[in-house]
């Protein structure tokens, strides 16, 4: 338990001051993932006694573009707070952040509560009420990204912010399979994706959320909203960007950033 603390604490820390620290699998070696887990539930737990209300979950390393590029090997999953959302057409400031990267993705907003284990695909099209498009804010409290699986996941997947846009959309008639993204930044196109990049299908990311929660004793909540996962890599965020994100039957999204 004394990693757990110890780790939350120095997360907690590099967040508040902006100073990043060496990877938590460097100092702290033998670090489990479950180690991990409950440090990342006890950040959480802290934030939440401050004052913090959880909104959601975001499901990462869901896609293989992801994982190479942070050299994980399966997903894993964070909390959203209140106040880590952003309203589309606020400009975002980059001050609050170390190192931001922006990943695009499918957002699902639940009707009823969602506790694994054996969920299954239906159980997750019968508790979504609606979908909608959604980017991103990740960032690492990490030096310079240098992570390993426990590192993302003790540090609340690495996530900071996420952008609701686009209009709800029911499940009913959607394939999310082969639902085609177009990313673009400042105007150019940067990417392209589908939602079979997420696991092959986005409600196969969010069952596999479910119960891979339902080990911790958390659910998934009516009115709670899930990132199901990136459709492309990251992209890292300079000053002045503006993204958007163009889904096929579910609109888009866009994120300005500034200094």
């Amino acid at each position: 338990m004394t990693i757990v603390l110890e780790a939350a604490s120095r997360l907690l820390e590099a967040e508040e001051t902006k100073k990043v620290i060496e990877p938590l699998t460097v100092s702290y070696p033998g670090i489990t993932v479950d180690e991990a887990y409950y440090t990342q539930l006890e950040i959480i737990r802290r934030k939440v006694e401050n004052g913090g209300v959880i909104v959601g979950k975001k499901i990462g390393a869901t896609s293989k573009a992801i994982q190479n590029m942070f050299g994980v090997n399966q997903p894993d999953y964070g909390h959203l707070l209140a106040d880590m959302m952003v309203v589309e057409g606020e400009t975002i400031s980059l001050d609050q952040y170390i190192q931001p990267k922006v990943e695009f993705e499918i957002a699902f907003i639940l009707k009823k509560d969602l506790k694994g284990p054996n969920v299954s695909i239906l159980d997750v099209i019968e508790a979504t009420d609606y979908i909608v498009p959604a980017i991103e804010v990740i960032d690492s409290r990490i030096d310079d990204w240098r992570i390993k699986f426990e590192d993302t996941v003790a540090d609340n997947g690495s996530s900071a912010a996420a952008i609701i846009g686009g209009k709800p959309t029911k499940l009913e008639g959607v394939d999310l399979t082969h639902i085609g993204m177009v990313a673009y930044r400042n105007g150019e196109m940067i990417d392209s994706g589908a939602g079979a990049a997420v696991l092959g299908n986005p409600l196969r990311s969010v069952a596999w959320l479910a119960n891979s929660l339902g080990k911790y004793d958390v659910a998934l909540k009516a009115g709670e909203i899930v990132l199901s996962g990136a459709l492309t890599s990251a992209i890292e965020v300079k000053e002045n960007d503006t993204f958007t994100a163009e889904f096929a039957h579910i609109g888009s999204v866009t994120a300005s950033f500034k200094r």
